[in-house]
């Protein structure tokens, strides 16, 4: 008698998992013994099958390790994410399952941001030791220089933002096929079982989701296919996507190269056919790239954080250990105080010197990671800041000698397991929405990113930053980012797991909430819900403030008369964040959004 056919449910979790049969006439007909037979071969095969789904990876005979916290956590961009989470950790999954999962929900969930059309960073910590996947976007090989300006040399306006000519390759799909194939536990369709779930079934819009809509629907201005995919995106409705769910059940089906060799690139270069630069070649040839981490020792920990192509890594430990080299000037000066402010920004200047002027594609250029984030270096940096300096009165210049934020669409999530392995994600879009363009028949946005080079020298990008010749367009290029996700380590143990979305704020805001978590011991809702602000190198003596905690009355007079020019700005990060405490995770997200921190037992 031959087994009988099994089937997965779309949507898989520990709780209700079970197993269809194609044998019930057997069952009726046969003899008793037949029924017996058969109803311990179903047994067998049900447990068989159970212990596949919940570690299928794992050999029987090895011992699965124990666990090192008392439950596993997450803290994402909305409760979808968590759900699809709660799932994967329920079928026995790791970290790195979770994540993966989270990722390709929040493309359903959270469109605006959340995507498979664009790219992004995963740092990692897995059975005790760091690593880092780089799957940001690359610009496509027929890319150039001036591929933005006009024929008198002057930048055509929203060209690098809107349309098919703003999109790079993306790198999403790649960057979770390889995190899961070398770190996951579970199948891999396991993993993309709930983003397909809630692409075919859909999901109520809230009412913050229909808001992005339309704002991000004036900006493509009807140059794009975006309102044929997403005008029903309206608060209360049930919004579905059946092209979303089929490229992401063939996806789930072939494995993650389909999205670069199989039907959804031929999607994709259909539709830059003619308009945009992204070809067949272009898709064939991304591929995810593991690098090191950048780590450094502060405070008794060890950060391990982004390196080159982002900035946001060196950004995020200079400025942690130039506040700590600046400790006497910083002494009993009240949190968030006109002093206080006054000399963050001055290291927030040289920070953004250093960016400015040294990174850039480490695969194009030869950055100077150790120097930048040397103890003897940064503390030569701060040693003409002093409390009363003038905002303005000398140009900050890069230390080494010689001579940007992205947009808020961004998003991050951490995660980690009861065995004690974490990520860090922060992936993006670029702008709300990306470019505006939907794959016809793929049902996805893809994102905006070529603009995150610098398409004319000292000219910024849309999110106000410049980044100078190392940054230029050339083809394969990575363009710069700001993005850290980032992880904290204590004698070998996770401590802390946090990023953020919000271009070159996203650093600044890891920084002072880390500040708020260890210089100020406050507890991390209270570090969360503290008040941020943003200063950079350009423009000079402007310091920018957020409506959550806006910098006003007195203090707003005080820094005035400093000479600091203040600007409002709608967005100041949306911080997903896990401390552990001895064993108990801590999930806590950005009061700033609409996110969840869940432990899961």
């Amino acid at each position: 008698m031959s087994l009988p056919t099994l089937r997965v449910p779309r949507a898989l979790s520990g709780a209700d998992l079970h197993v269809e049969t194609r044998a019930g006439t057997h069952a009726k007909t046969g003899s008793a013994r037949a029924c017996a037979r058969l109803t311990t071969t179903l047994a067998l095969a049900g447990a068989l099958f159970a212990s596949l789904v919940a570690s299928p990876a794992a050999d029987a005979k090895t011992p699965q390790p124990k666990p090192a916290l008392d439950a596993s956590a997450v803290a994402v961009p909305d409760r979808y994410a968590a759900d699809a989470a709660q799932q994967i950790f329920a079928a026995g999954g790791n970290a790195v399952d979770a994540a993966v999962a989270i990722a390709f929900t929040l493309a359903v969930t959270y469109p605006d941001a959340g995507n498979i059309g664009g790219g992004g960073f995963m740092t990692v910590y897995m059975d005790g030791k760091p690593y880092f996947l780089d799957y940001r976007e690359k610009a496509p090989q027929s890319a150039t220089r001036d591929m933005y300006l006009d024929d008198k040399g002057n930048l055509i306006k929203g060209m690098s933002v809107v349309g098919h000519r703003a999109v790079a390759v993306p790198g999403t799909v790649d960057g979770m096929w390889e995190a899961q194939k070398r770190f996951g536990k579970l199948k891999w369709k396991q993993v993309l079982a709930p983003a397909i779930k809630y692409a075919t079934d859909g999901f109520p819009v809230e009412p913050w989701l229909q808001k992005r809509r339309e704002l991000a629907a004036q900006g493509f201005g009807g140059k794009t296919n975006f309102e044929a995919y997403f005008s029903n995106l309206k608060a209360g409705a049930v919004f579905r996507q059946p092209e979303l769910a089929q490229t992401l059940t063939r996806i789930a089906s072939d494995g993650g190269r389909e999205f670069y060799e199989g039907q959804t690139a031929n999607l994709i270069a259909q539709q830059m056919y003619g308009h945009g630069l992204i070809t067949k070649t272009d898709l064939l040839q991304y591929k995810a790239v593991w690098r090191q981490p950048v780590t450094a020792n502060w405070n008794g920990y060890q950060i391990v954080t982004a390196p080159p192509p982002s900035s946001g890594g060196i950004g995020l430990i200079q400025l942690l250990k130039m506040k700590a080299d600046l400790k006497p000037q910083f002494d009993g000066v009240a949190l968030n105080s006109e002093p206080y402010i006054h000399l963050v920004a001055q290291i927030e200047d040289r920070a953004f010197a250093d960016r400015q002027q040294y990174i850039g594609d480490p695969d194009s250029y030869r950055v100077p990671v150790d120097k930048l984030t040397d103890d003897a270096y940064l503390a030569k940096r701060v040693e003409d800041i002093t409390p009363d300096e003038v905002p303005g009165a000398a140009p900050v210049k890069p230390g080494l000698g010689d001579s940007m934020p992205e947009k808020a669409q961004t998003t991050h999530f951490s995660v980690v397991d009861k065995w004690g392995n974490a990520v860090s994600n922060t992936y993006t879009l670029n702008g709300p929405f990306g470019s505006g363009v939907v794959v016809d028949g793929g049902g996805f946005v893809l994102n905006d990113a070529m603009d995150d080079f610098e398409a004319k020298a000292g000219v910024k990008n849309q999110s106000g930053v410049t980044s100078g010749d190392i940054n230029t367009i050339a083809p394969g290029r990575r363009p710069l980012s700001s993005m850290t996700p980032t992880i904290l380590l204590k004698d070998g143990k996770v401590s802390l797991v946090i990023g953020t979305p919000g271009g070159s704020r996203i650093f600044t805001s890891i920084f002072q909430v880390m500040t708020d978590l260890y210089d100020f011991n406050m507890p991390p809702a209270d570090a969360l819900s503290a008040m941020r602000f943003h200063h950079q190198l350009l423009p000079q003596k402007t310091i920018y403030w957020e409506p959550y905690r806006p910098i006003d009355g007195e203090l707003a007079e005080q820094l005035k008369a400093r000479g600091y020019t203040l600007e409002g700005q709608t967005f100041n990060g949306d911080v997903q964040m896990i401390r552990i405490d001895g064993t108990t995770p801590q999930p806590a997200a950005d009061p700033r959004g609409v996110g969840v921190g869940r432990v899961i037992q």
